[in-house]
């Protein structure tokens, strides 16, 4: 899942050399939470209006995160 993450993250910026995906686990081991880090400037194109952008990379990631057996995937844009 790191990688889709860090693929979307690349096909949406000017920027793509500044994308890092960080993963950070939880106790349980039954959800995810992933870290996104992308330069200033591409902020927005990973935002998107209104988030748009954003809640759908988040409902890519739920999806993808019920088909391999995780509970919860949660996505922070840093």
């Amino acid at each position: 899942m790191r990688e889709l993450v860090e693929f979307m993250a690349k096909e949406l910026v000017d920027q793509p050399e500044q994308v890092r995906v960080q993963q950070v686990g939880r106790r349980d081991n039954r959800a995810a939470i992933f870290k996104l880090y992308v330069a200033d400037e591409d902020k927005g194109w990973v935002i998107g209006r209104k988030g748009r952008v954003a809640n759908a990379m988040r409902s890519l990631l739920q999806v993808s995160g019920t088909v391999n057996g995780r509970r919860r995937v949660m996505l922070d844009i840093v």
